[in-house]
Parts: C-alpha cells; sequence; structure tokens
C-alpha cells in the first residue's frame, strides 16, 4: 500500500530540548576520527574565534534522527521501517552548533511521491535553539521499497 500523499506539508511538533555538552561533541568526533583540536579544546576554540568547542558538521544527525523517527513511526502514515532505505542527507547551517547550545526540531514532511514502484518521502528537520534562533535545516530523501 503507497504511502499518504495527503502527509505532504504535515509538521511534527517540536522535539524536546536537546542539550549540546563538549563531553557529546567529543564522543561524536571521536567515533568519526575527527582531529581537529576545535572539537575537543575549548582554548583551541576560543584561539579561533569561537565561544567554545565546536561540533562536527554531522554531529546534527544526533538530534535530527529523532525527528525521522517521529515521522517513521507515525501509524497513520504507513510506513513499513522494514523496507526503507535512507537515501540522501543534507545540512545547511545558519551558524555552528557548540557546545552549551540548547537545539529543538521541527520537522516536516515536504514531499510524498512514488516512482518506479517506490514511495519516496521528503523530510526537513528545523534545527533551532530554543530561544527560536535557527541553526539548521536537515533534509533527508527517504525510499520505501514495496512488496514485489
Amino acid at each position: 500500500m503507497p504511502l499518504d500523499a495527503s502527509f505532504n506539508g504535515r509538521v511534527y511538533p517540536p522535539s524536546p530540548v536537546y542539550e549540546v555538552s563538549r563531553e557529546k561533541i567529543k564522543e561524536f568526533a571521536e567515533a568519526i576520527g575527527e582531529q581537529n583540536p576545535i572539537h575537543f579544546d575549548a582554548e583551541a576554540a576560543r584561539a579561533a574565534g569561537h565561544a567554545d568547542v565546536l561540533a562536527p558538521p554531522t554531529f546534527l544527525t544526533i538530534v535530527n534522527i529523532r525527528a525521522i523517527d517521529a515521522i517513521i513511526s507515525d501509524p497513520e502514515l504507513g510506513l513499513d521501517y522494514s523496507r526503507m532505505v535512507h537515501a540522501e542527507q543534507s545540512f545547511s547551517f545558519s551558524r555552528p552548533v557548540r557546545a552549551g547550545d540548547r537545539l529543538t526540531v521541527t520537522a516536516r514532511i515536504e514531499d510524498v511521491a512514488t516512482r518506479m514502484g517506490n514511495d519516496f518521502l521528503g523530510v526537513r528537520a528545523e534545527i533551532d535553539t530554543e530561544d527560536g534562533e535557527p541553526v539548521c535545516v536537515a533534509r533527508a530523501a527517504l525510499v520505501v521499497r514495496r512488496p514485489e
């Protein structure tokens, strides 16, 4: 059964606040093999002109995946997770993510389409500080294979 195209434009409630800490940034940076000291050392970050340790750009995957999970677990959408693949991901930053940020994510479905017998879902996540300052817009393309 195809995904419900009426979900095009549906906006999900903002996520709970996610607090970005130096420790979380360090763990993520180590996990991806990042070695730039601005991700580990507050003094190095300040020397480079930043207020605190910066997160690597892909750090927001941690926050963004929660927004995607809220959408794909929506029972009304009818998405079969076992048939889904994450086809594409992009991030457009307004500013870097830094230790001390308190972020929320508002997710929306930008596109629901069927092509070549598969469903395609475009997801947009607006990541802002809890005070409403824009930080990043993340987009993901998901493909749901139909049963044969």
